[in-house]
């Protein structure tokens, strides 16, 4: 090795070096801390089935006086009510939607309506699909966030096969899931 060529690859390794301090000062950040950077004010889930059904959609939501209004259109459902919940992880990897974890509950209250003023923070009731097999809901929830430390963005919105009783614990017995979708941060209007 020449001295011009040890010179060169020790002038290499210290910008490496200072990038790699520089990049490391600020750390990787948890969704937590990405949301509390970054307000969020819009967030949306992209609905896609699980195995062996075609219910396909979008939830949209948006900071409001008084909450979060959420509004979802999905397709492809039988008649009739089906549970609508946020999920603890915005995993939706298995083919059975699963992988989504339970209701998102960061308080451990019990399982309960949309209405309830205490529930899992995931509990948004059923959404009542007609004969075309679209479920449409819109509504403010007080107890959705969409920045700080209980932020649903990066979790999942999870359909189920049947109706949400709003009182069977924990999960209200709405059945099995037939789609899925991460909540991701929304474009800023």
């Amino acid at each position: 090795m020449t001295k011009k060529s040890f010179l060169l690859g020790a002038a290499v390794g210290v910008v490496g070096a200072v990038a790699f301090m520089m990049a490391n000062h600020t750390g990787l950040l948890s969704t937590q801390q990405i949301s509390a950077a970054h307000h969020t004010a819009t967030a949306i889930a992209v609905i896609t089935p699980t195995e062996g059904n075609d219910v396909t959609g979008v939830v949209h939501f948006k900071e409001v006086d008084g909450g979060v209004q959420i509004e979802a259109h999905i397709n492809g459902l039988t008649p009739g009510k089906h549970g609508f919940h946020i999920h603890q992880l915005g995993d939706i990897s298995g083919k059975d939607g699963k992988s989504t974890g339970g209701h998102y509950n960061p308080e451990g209250a019990d399982h309960a309506g949309p209405d309830s003023g205490k529930r899992h923070v995931g509990d948004m009731g059923n959404l009542d699909a007609g004969a075309s097999g679209h479920g449409m809901k819109t509504y403010v929830d007080k107890h959705v966030k969409l920045s700080g430390p209980n932020s649903v963005i990066g979790r999942a919105i999870t359909i189920h096969a049947g109706a949400d009783d709003m009182m069977s614990q924990p999960t209200g017995a709405a059945g099995g899931r037939v789609a899925v979708g991460v909540i991701g941060i929304g474009k800023r209007e």
